[in-house]
């Protein structure tokens, strides 16, 4: 089995469009909401995850209204494109149409399109929080992968509690059955359900901080709270 798919999101934001194409068509913006590393050339959109850097090829580049990458198909015929539609408004506002596209191959696609969907929400809803609170400032992203964990309902229980009950002194601004978003005075905070099977934490620090030491910080959280778990 396998499936061809189309899903788009609309957000309406507080920031004109030349803030918005910054934030998705620069790898400073790109960071500061998504996860991974992002480089943006104006040919390819190259995002690195640890040692896998996949490349998009740019099929479209009209600075302040239209962006668009990927789409090519992988070897198993796999292939994922993006498209963002920037129109403004009056009083400095900016409507952005975000349209994904693509085929998934396989008998679990239909998890791994869940997975991907709840992702893409997640993300897209912090795009608009960036561009609200933190833009034009640019974040320093970094993402920890927790271990396997045994249940996700009792994961799930485990993170909500720590994040009740940890002075994290912030706000959730998204949740669904996969991620948790959370945003404070110097950063937006993500917790994901990883396809894999462990928690995905990408995180975007709006301060000065040692990004190795504050990375390695939240490993050990992480593996301390699936550990209890």
């Amino acid at each position: 089995m396998s499936h061809e798919f189309s899903d788009a999101f609309e957000l309406q934001v507080d920031a004109d469009p030349d803030t918005v194409w910054d934030a998705i068509a620069t790898g400073p913006g790109i960071d500061s909401w998504f996860m991974g590393r992002t480089e943006v050339d104006g040919a390819a959109v190259r995002t690195a995850f640890g040692d896998f850097t996949p490349e998009h090829p740019v099929t479209a580049w009209e600075p302040g209204a239209r962006l668009a990458y990927g789409g090519e198909p992988a070897p198993d015929g796999r292939r994922v494109g993006y498209e963002f539609l920037i129109e403004g408004r009056e009083g400095g506002s900016t409507v952005l149409r975000v349209v994904t596209g693509g085929f998934l191959p396989g008998d679990d696609w239909a998890d791994e399109y869940e997975a991907m969907t709840l992702g893409h929400a997640m993300f897209f809803r912090t795009l608009r929080e960036y561009l609200g609170h933190f833009a034009p400032r640019s974040g320093s992203p970094f993402t920890v992968f927790g271990p396997q964990v045994s249940t996700w309902d009792s994961a799930w229980t485990a993170l909500r509690n720590a994040l009740g009950s940890d002075d994290l002194d912030g706000q959730v601004y998204y949740t669904n059955a996969h991620t948790i978003g959370v945003r404070t005075d110097d950063a937006l905070l993500r917790f994901l359900q990883g396809f894999q099977g462990g928690f995905v934490l990408t995180h975007s620090v709006f301060s000065d901080i040692d990004v190795t030491a504050t990375e390695r910080a939240w490993q050990s959280w992480i593996d301390t709270l699936t550990a209890k778990g």
